[in-house]
């Protein structure tokens, strides 16, 4: 079979990651189209009820796959479980603001928010972790605070919804490079922690005769029910992905969700995009540009140092280096590659 000549991966692995790859952010940028669907069901009875069935459905892949030994670790650490619980309560924000973006029509403020999330966990590495950047990270962090003020302009306030997704979804990131559990286990773990809030929620839900689970038909209770298949399939082919390609490839895939989530603003859901708002974006995305083109660079050096230490002739990297490194830069040039990863796991 046929070797890759930069992981040493067979092709075929390659390729089936970089589809699982596609699939995950495929779904995660096409996911604005299905929120809609549940409507009469307001933002946070979808919430409770995407918390509820992400648990069956995740704690039946972990029946699957047997693979429970971490849970009882997990339990006897309570500092990685207080972690665990902060991460579940930041998620919880996170996906409650982006439902109600979606299906309140701000489709394009939302995307808004992924797009600037690799400005704003640099910025958080800064202040929080005292990290040093390079000259083309702070001038990508000048662009984007530049175009966060261009959009404050564009939208007559500032952008707070962009602003409320990027920044509870890199502390989600920054608290699960602590916790440092695999995709399927923490996702099984925060959902866990999410469980009973939720369906006490449902309950009084429905006791009060506001829940439209069982007033709205099957099909919208099956729609609601999917909510658990919406969450956990793409986290399955991420991590389907993410051993099979480097997880730098994954940090320029990353850009795939947004960028559908502002194609489906513009060009399906017909959200207004004045010449201000086009200015703001403009920024954004050329900040992106510069990161990534700080991040490929940096790797390209480190990887012809590391290859003349090992003796690997041609440029060649090791498989061990682009797939594992847990401090090998991201295409979003913002925190080590196990961060990212960990970051990327549980999109809206």
């Amino acid at each position: 079979m046929k070797e890759g000549p930069v992981t040493g991966k067979p092709a075929a692995e390659r390729r089936t990651g970089l589809l699982n790859g596609f699939a995950a952010y495929g779904m995660w940028g096409l996911v604005p189209l299905f929120w809609p669907l549940l409507k009469p069901a307001g933002a946070v009875e979808i919430l409770a009820h995407r918390m509820v069935w992400s648990l069956f459905f995740v704690a039946a892949a972990l029946l699957l796959i047997r693979r429970w030994a971490w849970l009882g670790e997990l339990l006897r650490q309570p500092r990685r479980l207080a972690l665990v619980t902060v991460a579940a309560a930041v998620i919880t924000v996170n996906w409650g603001v982006y439902i109600w973006s979606v299906n309140s029509g701000h489709v394009v403020e939302a995307s808004l928010g992924y797009f600037i999330n690799p400005l704003v966990t640099i910025a958080m590495g800064v202040l929080l972790l005292k990290e040093r950047l390079r000259p083309a990270q702070w001038a990508a962090v000048g662009v984007g605070a530049a175009a966060v003020l261009v959009l404050t302009v564009g939208y007559g306030r500032p952008p707070w919804i962009s602003l409320c997704l990027a920044f509870s979804f890199a502390t989600y990131g920054l608290v699960k490079k602590k916790v440092n559990l695999g995709g399927v286990e923490s996702l099984a773990a925060e959902t866990a922690i999410q469980f009973l809030p939720a369906l006490g929620y449902l309950l009084w839900l429905s006791a009060r005769g506001d829940s439209t689970f069982t007033t709205e038909g099957a099909g919208h209770a099956a729609l609601l029910a999917a909510t658990g298949i919406v969450t956990a399939l793409p986290l399955v082919c991420f991590g389907a992905a993410a051993i099979r390609v480097p997880l730098s490839t994954l940090g320029l895939l990353q850009y795939l969700a947004p960028v559908f989530q502002f194609l489906l603003g513009v060009l399906y859901f017909k959200e207004a995009m004045p010449p201000e708002r086009w200015a703001g974006f403009a920024l954004v995305w050329l900040a992106l540009v510069l990161l990534t083109w700080d991040a490929l660079r940096t790797a390209r050096r480190a990887a012809r140092a590391l290859a003349g230490r090992t003796g690997v002739r041609g440029g060649g990297v090791p498989a061990d280096v682009t797939d594992a490194a847990p401090d090998a830069p991201t295409a979003a040039g913002s925190v080590p590659v196990a961060a990212e990863a960990g970051a990327l796991e549980t999109k809206p």
